[in-house]
């Protein structure tokens, strides 16, 4: 087995802390560093295995009998008794359903979620979409004639996919507000370094978030044509009807990935277009200008940055040899901007004839089911936003604060100004 002290030649590989704030900002000297020097790097800090070349991590998705999803939806961070208690009382357990499963049930339930992701689905979404962003919108003027400036990310990016996420699949009984508060903290429980006081207080969110889940499906009350009413009624390959626990873990996952991820795409590209020179006149346009910008930030700025895997048998990958059980952390991140798959990969060239060998929705089994719905509502709320504040200027500051856990990155301030 090769030592986990490969890369001790490369200093700017050996230095990076994937939580540090340096990280977060600037990622890419570090991902560079990494792809060229140690493609296969064991992080002594999070023992994870850091995968940075694209041809490597798309062997590792495309070979899932060597590379089990197991861990896909592991904590980073143990947690401590306070938080496993609260969690305990309420009954939280989240078994394999989705991202984590590698087993024979995997291909249904992969086929429910599907259901209310296909192309038809996405096309008829098109005027829900529009309708939300725009009503979003009139908020979002009323400050900047009141104020002059107003936060796009709050007020418009991460409320957009909530509110449609909702609409499509049925979701009531909770407010908005709620379901993103809700979202978030899952995310930053489980894939965050949160210290222990905070840990605390994301496990009663979370607490809640599952106990509301849990009424929501063993209750009876989803509607017909709810993607609850799916997913209740839905049977296993042996013929028996899916249990109330593995209902849950699969909701869990699809409302946090089908809003927060997508509500933190849309901040990227928002964040991007209102700072490359004469883009956000551009994406306004009717054409696919704003289709094809999105595209681009997912290849080079996604962002779900990272996800994990763990080897099921001593394996080589990249030159390196793996035993059993190794954790990986694939850096989609970096493979976007690997030198052997795209020309000039920090510069943003929309319209790049190989945008969409991309690895920002994954690739193989595993591949986002909800790929299409995020583009497609990433580019009309880029469109519907340049279109409805054409003087909209961005207004940055050094202490702008990032998304910056282990798998997903993004603005979490964009603060635009209208003269």
């Amino acid at each position: 087995m090769t030592s986990p002290a490969l890369g001790a030649t490369t200093p700017v590989s050996t230095a990076v802390g994937l939580f540090d704030d340096a990280f977060t900002r600037d990622p890419y000297p570090w991902l560079e560093s990494l792809r060229s020097d140690a493609p296969v790097h064991f992080d002594a800090d999070t023992g994870l295995w850091l995968v940075s070349r694209h041809r490597d991590i798309r062997h590792v998705l495309l070979t899932p009998g060597d590379f089990l999803p197991d861990n896909a939806q592991n904590a980073v961070t143990p947690l401590p008794f306070g938080a496993l208690r609260v969690l305990a009382r309420a009954g939280f357990n989240l078994p394999i359903a989705l991202a984590n499963n590698g087993t024979d049930s995997h291909p249904g339930l992969r086929r429910v979620v599907t259901r209310f992701f296909n192309a038809q689905r996405v096309t008829a979404a098109v005027p829900v979409i529009e309708r939300i962003a725009d009503e979003l919108l009139d908020g979002v003027a009323e400050r900047l004639d009141a104020s002059g400036r107003c936060d796009l990310f709050t007020s418009f990016a991460q409320v957009l996919p909530c509110r449609v996420l909702m609409e499509l699949l049925g979701i009531d009984g909770v407010p908005t507000a709620t379901l993103i508060r809700w979202s978030d903290a899952s995310l930053e429980l489980f894939w965050g370094r949160p210290a222990p006081e905070r840990q605390l207080e994301l496990a009663v969110l979370v607490a809640e978030f599952h106990q509301w889940l849990t009424e929501t499906v063993a209750g009876g009350s989803a509607r017909p044509g709810s993607f609850v009413r799916a997913l209740t009624d839905h049977r296993l390959p042996d013929g028996e009807r899916l249990d109330v626990e593995t209902a849950v873990a699969a909701c869990f996952f699809v409302f946090i990935a089908g809003q927060s991820t997508t509500g933190q795409l849309i901040a990227t590209v928002l964040r991007h277009a209102l700072t490359e020179p004469g883009m956000w006149a551009r994406v306004a346009s009717p054409d696919d200008s704003a289709r094809a910008w999105v595209e681009e930030v997912l290849r080079r700025e996604p962002p779900v940055t990272s996800w994990r895997r763990v080897t099921a048998r001593p394996v080589e990958l990249g030159g390196v040899e793996l035993p059993a059980g190794a954790q990986l952390l694939l850096l989609l991140l970096g493979s976007g901007s690997d030198p052997e798959v795209f020309d000039a990969p920090d510069r943003m060239c929309p319209h790049r004839s190989n945008v969409r060998q991309h690895l920002a929705f994954g690739v193989g089994r595993h591949r986002c089911p909800g790929a299409s719905l995020a583009r497609t509502e990433a580019a009309v709320a880029l469109r519907t936003a340049a279109r409805r504040l054409p003087s909209a200027r961005f207004v940055p500051a050094a202490d702008d604060p990032m998304l910056g856990l282990l798998s997903f990155r993004a603005p979490l301030r964009v603060t635009v100004e209208s003269p």
